[in-house]
């Protein structure tokens, strides 16, 4: 639902422009637009700040069909709003608040969901299960532009000005309430309902009289305290790496069909081809990314897709302002991949930074808070600087600039393919697996105890002569 919101509101920025800042001149037209659309980003980190730990507290489950509900409500309800030359300056405050209601709902979005498939998935597959995420983001931006992309074709620019707008934000109120149906048919996962029950093992043990210490730690605001004081080194390398995608994503996604348009006099419906293929070649090419990093790790998938960002941006821009299709289409495959990198780790990466207890409320936190400074504002920075500067590069260097990030990021991530999320035991994802991880916990274990007792028999010999002791005890 998210996603095709943004895939509407991207595709439709220019129209959206001339139905609620008709005054202004085209370039601040689209400015306003992206103003509009930046602004949900300024209440993401509020809903971070309310979803996340309350879904830490009484589950995923619940606080996913919450966030649903707002998010189809809101969108919906532009389809019905009027424009400004029926109410005037009213027009875009009611499209405004429509906005931030939607920012404020998908403050606990992605992160709820990342964390729902990461403690579902078995380790080993984590990457190529997350992937699938992001492969249902982008076929609802594509679900969303194709639309635009349709109407446009049938109804003309007028016409789409005149009333077409409205339809595509109107089709989300059948996809909510599909999408709320699916949700509420969810099960928690296994994760969370173990550290559930060992928090009520741990209430009931402490009796009617609960520690006032571990009270204060279990509550939003002392979870809030651990995220910043205990986890603040994986806080910040999440708001690298959420940097790197979502610079990249709304780039792609929300700037450049208005890039091609506004700045480099592209026709609309090529220009909006031309990047609804891109999207096609993302969805199709996602999951393989996340299989690779199952394979080869999340790190140097990471590490060679901000190299290759840093490369390869300017090439890509120079490519897309020739205004030939063929060397436009070849630029915006270019942006696909590298976006597709990015995209296809993500959701396997990011859940993996933080302990169960606190996973989903420190994701949302620090996905949110970067998301709203450098994510959203992607598409307002880049068309603001382009106006200012006259430079129609502009768009590369700032790719340039979250890939030197994201490298920087990245040389402090951990590496975690194949291994259990913090706080939380292994999964597998059949028999066999579970048999060979049992006889090599056994193995292991019976090896740790043969060490204790050598080094308690022969303190001085074990000490000098077993090859694994200091590092196997």
């Amino acid at each position: 639902m998210e996603w095709f919101d943004f895939g509407v509101y991207a595709y439709l920025a220019g129209t959206l422009g001339e139905v609620f800042f008709p005054a202004s001149s085209p370039g601040t037209q689209v400015v306003s637009t992206f103003a509009t659309f930046a602004a949900a980003f300024l209440v993401r980190p509020l809903g971070g700040l309310v979803f996340g730990p309350l879904g830490d507290r009484i589950g995923r489950k619940r606080v996913l069909a919450a966030t649903m509900i707002m998010m189809a409500i809101s969108t919906f309800a532009v389809g019905f709003l009027p424009g400004y030359d029926t109410i005037g300056f009213a027009a875009p405050l009611l499209l405004l608040v429509c906005r931030l209601v939607q920012g404020f709902s998908t403050g606990g979005e992605y992160a709820g969901a990342t964390t729902y498939i990461a403690e579902y998935a078995p380790d080993r597959r984590r990457g190529f299960l997350g992937s699938w995420l992001d492969f249902g983001t982008f076929v609802g931006y594509s679900l969303g532009s194709g639309i635009v992309t349709l109407l446009t074709a049938l109804l003309g620019q007028d016409g789409m000005v005149d009333w077409g707008w409205r339809l595509p934000f109107l089709v989300a109120g059948p996809l909510g309430l599909i999408g709320l149906y699916m949700r509420l048919r969810l099960e928690e996962t296994p994760a969370f309902q173990k550290e559930t029950e060992q928090a009520e093992l741990r209430a009931r043990q402490g009796g009617a009289e609960q520690d006032p210490v571990e009270e204060a730690r279990q509550s939003g605001k002392g979870r809030l305290k651990e995220i910043f004081t205990r986890h603040w080194q994986a806080v910040l390398i999440c708001m690298g790496l959420v940097l790197l995608y979502n610079v990249t994503n709304y780039m792609v996604t929300s700037y450049l069909p208005t890039y091609m348009t506004e700045t480099i006099g592209q026709d609309a419906l090529t220009a909006q081809l031309l990047v609804l293929g891109t999207m096609v070649v993302v969805v199709l090419t996602i999951t393989t990314v996340g299989r690779s990093s199952d394979r080869w790790g999340r790190r140097p998938v990471f590490m060679a897709g901000s190299v290759a960002l840093v490369v390869l941006s300017i090439p890509a821009f120079l490519l897309i302002r020739t205004g030939g299709i063929v060397p436009s289409a070849v630029g915006c495959l270019i942006l696909g991949l590298l976006l597709v990198s990015f995209a296809g780790t993500s959701a396997s990466t990011l859940p993996a930074l933080f302990p169960t207890r606190l996973r989903y409320g420190a994701l949302s936190i620090s996905f949110n808070i970067s998301v709203s400074i450098f994510g959203g504002t992607t598409p307002l920075f880049a068309s603001g600087l382009v106006e200012l500067t006259g430079d129609d590069m502009v768009p590369a260097y700032y790719l340039m600039v979250a890939g030197v990030v994201g490298f920087i990021a990245t040389l402090f991530l951990r590496e975690t393919a194949g291994q259990p999320l913090r706080g939380s035991g292994p999964m597998v994802e059949d028999e066999e697996q579970a048999r060979r991880l049992v006889a090599h916990s056994r193995t292991e274990a019976g090896r740790r105890a043969r060490d204790v007792w050598l080094r308690l028999r022969h303190p001085r010999s074990a000490h000098h002569h077993d090859p694994d002791g200091p590092d196997r005890g």
